[in-house]
């Protein structure tokens, strides 16, 4: 069988004999008669190989440093950014051009059903220039503020970026967020400016829009179509003409930065690297900074989009490789891989992503019984998804009602419902979510306290652990700085959204005539669940919302506990500020109501804090008719029979225990609007 290697050549190749192993030549430039002979280095991908052999074939070295661009594509969320990604596909001849090219990079099915990136992914792209071979690595990454982190890390592998901005929408929230991701890590930012071909598409209001706001030069946008793929070629020679090529050395000993990471049950951990310094091939051994451990190399290799083995990977490129590496944790993201007995100095890695929202995972009742094995094979899946999605944590947790369960942060709700798909649909794991809830940090007052603690400010992600007022200064949320881009009819709306959740005004800018930018300081609590939904709600759809990290603010924080019959469910206790305690405590007592089996005793559910009382709903009893045997006759034994059964309900709501049925809870923490 044979391979035919090399693109765009458009002339028909003769086979040479397998035995001989000879192969046929065409030299680049005019066309020549062909030659049998050996091939010069420079020639290495216009060769035709048998499959056998074709997997060792592909020689990096063609590619020197100045000859190498790295780049990712920014945007916000359905911009156009995959679209982009497959047209510059198309372009180079990595992927054959075909009307069913959509999404290529895209390859979880969570992604193609929502029609989002969730995971940034990477490919390599060669591209011949004025008679010039160049390695174009791409990565393509996501556009929702919940999985920036995502951004932040593959700009790190990166000397440029391409902000694509839609014709039609204008700048959006998450546009500037990532503009200054990039400016922040000093890359090249060259502005694309998308869907032109649209009915409504304004693109002289989009170069404007991004010169006030971003103090690019207009000249500089590039208008592009990448759905019909109109003037999408002068994408390439931005690239190559704008972006910088990476500065490293390849003479200086391995430094390979891995940046992110995938698991495959035959060969273990595939991690994806950038290289700053030396070279690295199949058989070197390498030496985690992070776990100290020794691995040996089985294979490296660049994307194309799909796995294309190499001999070896040089400094600046960006590929993949796999050393053997069988457990989860020896993988860590950020972690910096050298030759053994070379030690280098670390690269600085990557900031922790730090979780927003928590939320407790239990397995669905009626799908896996709560065995041992059961449970080992929903933390395997949980262990490899972590792996590939470095900015969840995971904290072990269990419960006498919900049973052994974890309690996972997250960066935000899609974030949280992206990862509950991916665990069911690649890990055939049916799983449910409790509702979300925020970290909050308690100062504590005595040196008593803190001697226990071993610090002063401890972090509770856990309601039930909150502390009493008593053992605490005070109590601080987490604040988020938000930006809101709209139309300007609706800015009226969108304030009295803003000030009913607690929020603070800190800017507002009038982008263009028609629309305005937005910054709020929000309480994080305040916007973790429905908060997106009303603001597209109040826009008709046309607001877009991104917030960052904005640390702590003290707040007036109160535990509200739920009782059934004056008995405490530990489940359900939360944590809400003083101001919206009656509001939400009565929302839980309503869903507890219509969520629990009557009884033949009264239940009394009550909202509490502390000993008083915030809101209460009653179960009724099962009402047995005494009465029935008596046809008449005198009042008296009625009631006596009426009395009888009074005090019976009465002795069984004292000695009754209400126990709350797991599907009960599940109604009740599952997620949904508390509002």
């Amino acid at each position: 069988m044979w391979t035919l290697v090399g693109r765009g050549w458009g002339c028909a190749r003769a086979l040479a004999p397998r035995a001989t192993g000879a192969a046929l030549l065409v030299a680049p430039g005019p066309r020549s008669a062909p030659t049998l002979g050996a091939a010069p280095e420079s020639w290495a991908t216009d060769r035709l190989y048998s499959s056998a052999e074709f997997k060792e074939k592909l020689d990096m070295s063609r590619f020197p440093v100045e000859n190498i661009r790295n780049f990712s594509i920014v945007a916000h969320v359905d911009h156009g950014k995959s679209t982009l990604a497959d047209r510059l596909l198309e372009l180079t001849g990595t992927i054959d051009k075909t009307k069913n090219n959509k999404q290529v990079l895209d390859k979880l099915q969570v992604e193609r059903e929502r029609g989002i990136t969730v995971k940034a992914q990477t490919a390599s792209l060669f591209y011949n220039c004025e008679g010039k071979q160049y390695l174009l690595n791409l990565i393509d990454t996501p556009g929702h503020v919940d999985f920036s982190y995502e951004v932040s890390r593959s700009l790190s592998a990166c000397q440029g970026v391409l902000l694509v901005v839609d014709a039609n929408e204008g700048i959006q929230a998450q546009t500037v967020a990532n503009f200054f991701l990039a400016f922040e890590a000093q890359l090249s930012v060259i502005p694309v400016i998308n869907k032109i071909d649209l009915k409504n598409a304004d693109p002289e209001r989009v170069e404007n829009q991004i010169e006030k706001v971003f103090d690019i030069p207009s000249d500089e946008c590039i208008k592009i179509s990448a759905k019909l793929g109109t003037n999408v070629e002068s994408v390439l020679q931005a690239i190559i003409e704008r972006i910088p090529p990476p500065k490293v050395h390849r003479k200086n000993p391995l430094r390979a930065l891995v940046f992110d990471s995938t698991f495959d049950q035959y060969r273990g951990v595939i991690a994806n690297v950038a290289l700053f310094d030396g070279v690295v091939s199949k058989g070197d051994k390498i030496v985690s900074a992070h776990t100290q451990k020794t691995y040996e190399v089985n294979e490296v290799g660049v994307l194309n989009p799909n796995e294309q083995p190499t001999h070896k990977l040089y400094a600046g490129q960006v590929g993949y490789l796999i050393a053997g590496m069988k457990d989860v944790t020896e993988a860590q993201i950020g972690d910096t891989l050298c030759l053994h007995k070379q030690p280098v100095e670390p690269l600085p890695g990557f900031k922790s992503a730090k979780p927003m929202v928590f939320a407790e995972i239990i397995v669905s009742p009626g799908m896996y019984p709560l065995d041992q094995s059961e449970y080992n094979n929903l933390k395997s899946a949980i262990e490899k998804l972590t792996l590939n999605d470095s900015s969840v944590t995971v904290h072990r947790d269990s419960s006498l009602a919900l049973g052994a369960g974890w309690r996972l942060g997250f960066l935000g709700l899609l974030h949280m419902e992206v990862f509950n798909q991916r665990l069911e649909q690649e890990y055939n794991a049916s799983v449910i979510l409790t509702t979300p809830t925020v970290p909050y940090k308690a100062v504590l007052s005595s040196s008593k306290l803190i001697k226990e603690h071993r610090e002063k400010e401890i972090t509770i992600i856990n309601p039930a652990q909150f502390p009493d007022k008593s053992k605490v200064t005070e109590y601080l949320e987490p604040v988020v700085l938000g930006t809101i881009i709209t139309p300007d009819e609706y800015t009226g709306k969108i304030m009295m959204l803003c000030e009913a959740r607690r929020a603070v005004q800190k800017n507002m800018i009038f982008i263009d005539q028609n629309r305005v930018m937005l910054k709020y300081l929000f309480p994080l609590n305040e916007i973790v669940v429905d908060f997106y939904d009303s603001l597209k709600s109040l826009s008709s759809g046309y607001a877009s919302f991104d917030y960052e990290d904005a640390g702590y603010q003290t707040a007036e924080l109160v535990k509200m506990d739920i009782l059934l019959n004056g008995n405490t469910v530990e489940e359900l206790v939360t944590v809400v500020h003083k101001d919206k305690a009656h509001s939400i405590g009565k929302a839980i007592c309503e869903r507890l109501k219509d969520s629990l089996p009557r009884q033949l005793f009264e239940i009394a559910i009550q909202a509490a804090i502390g000993s008083k009382i915030i809101a209460r709903e009653t179960v009724k009893a099962y009402r047995k008719n005494v009465l029935a045997k008596c046809y008449g006759g005198d009042i008296t034994r009625k009631m006596k029979l009426l009395k009888r059964q009074a005090e019976g309900k009465k002795k069984l709501r004292k000695i009754g225990n209400v126990e709350v049925p797991k599907d009960a809870f599940i109604k009740v923490l599952k997620t949904q609007s508390s509002k």
